[in-house]
């Protein structure tokens, strides 16, 4: 829930805000939005005609990761954290509305921006609209056509009542054009999880990073145990992939099979590993010497072992752009994708279950995809943003 505080702690803000600027307020909620608000918070710094506040949700699911995020990316401490916590989809989008509307009735900001498809972003936008405050998208027009996600829900609504489109590629101008939205109020402005990549690979390259094992009683350590595309980095969490009890342990007899081939790192979703271990999939588990579960980590770690993968195995959203961009092989074991640039230009392949191990065996054999990188995606995305804002 929100602080209780949370007004006084918006006059606080609102005392330090210019008249003569315009204030515009950034939302942030979970762990993907940080990386793309870090960029756009270095280049608000010392601007002159806006004057950036930050608001944190607090819907990330683990308030510890959540700072070391802040810490790694070298954003300033959020303005507000509404602290809602997690809960059902309902109650957290309920719980961040009525906080947000306190914020915005403190600050009456000129702008609200929000990032993504999570909770956050549709919660924020709706109280912004309907309080006339002007709203703008990052990430807008990505679709997936898939309603049983619930990104792909926020995604809709989000666009359905914002003001102006920040689109990452031109499938989603395309998008947001049927849907209605008049092309003056598009913008495609490039990649901004790209930005981040870019200021922070050599420092995440050059991590000495240890990984405390979940499935085994030991560590591992970049250098020492795996080494330069000699291992596989691995993510799920997608509901029709864990939550089903079959599903989720042929997952796990795959994943024990391709770390035979090549060591196999997952920095296991919470909700992934506690389903493992109320299906009794743990002792599955520790069949694969090679398969190495390891616990959440930060920006700089993870992206240190995406580096240096020789692929990657997701049902994720972001890693398909990340992996692109550094030409990385990546299978997306999902129907479908809401960045479908990053199949049609990209290093991304769409496959399904059965095919997990056929591909692996594709790219092992050094044929794995390769692509070129989208335009715009070139870490000068912040800059584009904060240029149009101004014009706002």
């Amino acid at each position: 829930m929100a602080k209780e505080g949370i007004l006084s702690t918006n006059q606080l803000s609102l005392n330090r805000i210019s008249k003569k600027m315009k204030k515009l307020i950034l939302v942030a909620g979970a762990r993907p939005n940080f990386m793309k608000i870090a960029p756009l918070m270095h280049a608000l710094k010392g601007n002159k005609t806006i004057q950036p506040m930050l608001v944190h949700t607090g819907q990330h699911y683990d308030i510890s990761m959540s700072e070391q995020f802040f810490t790694e990316l070298e954003i300033p401490a959020p303005d507000i954290n509404l602290e809602v916590g997690s809960a059902s989809h309902a109650v957290q989008t309920a719980r961040i509305m009525e906080g947000f509307e306190k914020v915005c009735l403190a600050i009456q900001p000129d702008f609200v921006l929000v990032v993504g498809d999570v909770n956050s972003t549709a919660a924020c936008t709706m109280v912004a609209a309907k309080m006339d405050i002007t709203t703008i998208h990052y990430e807008a027009g990505l679709r997936s056509n898939d309603k049983t996600m619930p990104e792909e829900i926020n995604r809709l609504v989000t666009d359905a009542i914002t003001d102006v489109f920040l689109t990452t590629s031109a499938d989603a101008d395309e998008n947001l054009l049927k849907e209605g939205v008049d092309k003056s109020k598009i913008f495609m402005v490039g990649n901004l999880m790209i930005d981040t990549l870019l200021a922070h690979k050599e420092k995440a390259l050059a991590k000495k990073a240890v990984y405390t094992l979940l499935n085994k009683d030991e560590q591992i350590a970049y250098g020492i145990n795996f080494t330069e595309k000699k291992y596989a980095v691995m993510t799920f969490h997608r509901p029709a992939n864990v939550d089903d009890k079959n599903a989720l342990s042929d997952l796990v007899q795959i994943w024990g099979a391709i770390s035979e081939k090549i060591p196999l790192i997952f920095p296991v979703h919470p909700r992934t590993f506690k389903n493992i271990q109320s299906y009794g999939l743990e002792n599955e588990l520790n069949k694969f010497p090679q398969l190495y579960f390891i616990a959440p980590q930060g920006y700089l770690s993870f992206m240190q072992l995406v580096q240096q993968a020789k692929f990657v195995l997701t049902d994720s959203g972001g890693i398909q752009e990340e992996t692109s961009y550094l030409n990385i092989p990546c299978l997306t074991v999902r129907p479908n994708t809401e960045r479908p640039i990053t199949v049609w230009e990209g290093s991304n392949k769409l496959i399904q279950k059965e095919a997990i191990l056929d591909e692996v065996n594709v790219i092992l054999d050094g044929k794995g995809k390769t692509g070129n990188i989208p335009r715009f995606w070139d870490g000068k995305t912040a800059e584009r943003i904060v240029k149009i804002i101004e014009q706002l």
